[in-house]
């Protein structure tokens, strides 16, 4: 009886919530390395709304650009490593990536304006989640999200490989909605950190692009 009502806690916690570690500062202020966050994988990606923060799998278009953590272990660390972080459900996949959703599947992100500010669909964003001091980008862009695929940044912009580093490569730095494990609900330790994390209404109340919008 413990026997069977383990395995359905652990089937219940795999199909509907993951726990993952930060290793990288790419999303500083929000999330700080040795993080522990918890992903809500209910109604995976046809349930995004920008401004919320994703975990994705980046293996084919992130994993070849930047490591990830556990990337200078040796093969018998990392397999203790792996071990243990999957009987504590806390995933360690190098190509596992947590970013923030700033372009929906029909989205025109254009980075910067007269001001500075990045835009969506033609409205300027004030972004109070970025690290201090930095920049909306030091790279300058203007992309239209394609069905099926999403747009992402890290929060610490002026140390985050993320969509506008791989605007060269196949599929432009969009990451598939299929690739999409869920969407990251809560950090829960160290307890000091333990808090919520929403999606900015700021971004989230920003109207879909509708055609001859996009490129005014």
């Amino acid at each position: 009886m413990v026997g069977t009502v383990l395995v359905l806690m652990m089937l219940v916690r795999g199909l509907l919530v993951e726990s993952f570690y930060i290793p990288s500062v790419s999303m500083e202020p929000t999330l700080t390395p040795e993080d522990r966050i918890l992903v809500n994988k209910i109604g995976g990606a046809s349930s995004l709304e920008r401004g919320d923060l994703v975990v994705f799998d980046g293996t084919r278009i992130f994993a070849d650009r930047a490591a990830g953590p556990g990337s200078g272990r040796s093969s018998v660390v990392g397999a203790i490593m792996g071990w243990m972080a999957s009987g504590l459900s806390v995933h360690l996949n190098e190509s596992d990536y947590v970013k923030r959703v700033v372009g929906l599947p029909g989205d025109h992100v254009v980075c910067c304006d007269a001001r500075g500010l990045l835009t969506v669909n033609a409205i300027a964003v004030q972004e109070p989640y970025l690290y201090p001091g930095d920049k909306p980008s030091n790279l300058t862009f203007d992309v239209t999200v394609p069905a099926e695929r999403i747009w992402v940044m890290g929060d610490h912009r002026s140390d985050s490989a993320d969509s506008r580093a791989h605007l060269g490569d196949p599929g432009g730095g969009m990451v598939r909605l299929g690739d999409v494990i869920g969407r990251a609900g809560m950090i829960y330790w160290p307890l000091g950190r333990v808090s919520i994390l929403r999606a900015p209404a700021l971004l989230g109340g920003i109207p879909a692009n509708t055609p001859g919008q996009g490129h005014r």
